[in-house]
């Protein structure tokens, strides 16, 4: 599952706003971040705890050449699951059902009483415009044939 999965998965509870799922999901990670990097560590009762570790300087080899190397100390997150986490895991002890969304509030519609039936004026007819008469040009006249005489 990833983050967006994740958001997805708690917009229900949110009204179905993965807007404001979101937002939630990135306080809880923001404040778990900004806690560890104090030096604090937290501790989520049946889910594990997150702590910061000090990794002393060590030697390490160089996969590629064989060649040894110096690796620098460093802190790195840690996180431990919980006893009840890992027995959920392993099957030793079954999960509760989900907490089941909070039913979602719909706003009551108001309904308005019919109002009175205003009857309109009816508008003075308007004239149809007059339509323009367009003279037809008389088809052209063809001359009359020449009569040809006959040769007797």
């Amino acid at each position: 599952m990833n983050k967006a999965q994740f958001i997805a998965a708690l917009a229900p509870h949110f009204n179905d706003s993965k807007k404001e799922a979101a937002h939630a999901v990135d306080i809880v990670f923001d404040t778990i971040t900004r806690t560890i990097a104090k030096g604090e560590d937290v501790m989520i009762n049946d889910f594990g705890k997150f702590k910061k570790v000090d990794r002393k300087a060590r030697k390490g080899r160089n996969p590629f050449t064989g060649e040894t190397i110096q690796i620098k100390a460093s802190k790195k997150p840690r996180f431990l699951p919980a006893k009840g986490l890992k027995e959920v895991i392993s099957g030793a002890r079954k999960l509760e059902p989900a907490p089941k969304p909070a039913p979602k509030v719909v706003a009551k519609q108001v309904v308005k009483a019919p109002a009175k039936k205003v009857v309109a004026k009816k508008a003075p007819a308007k004239k149809a415009p007059a339509k323009k008469v367009v003279a037809k040009k008389a088809p052209a006249k063809k001359a009359p044939a020449k009569k040809v005489a006959k040769k007797k």
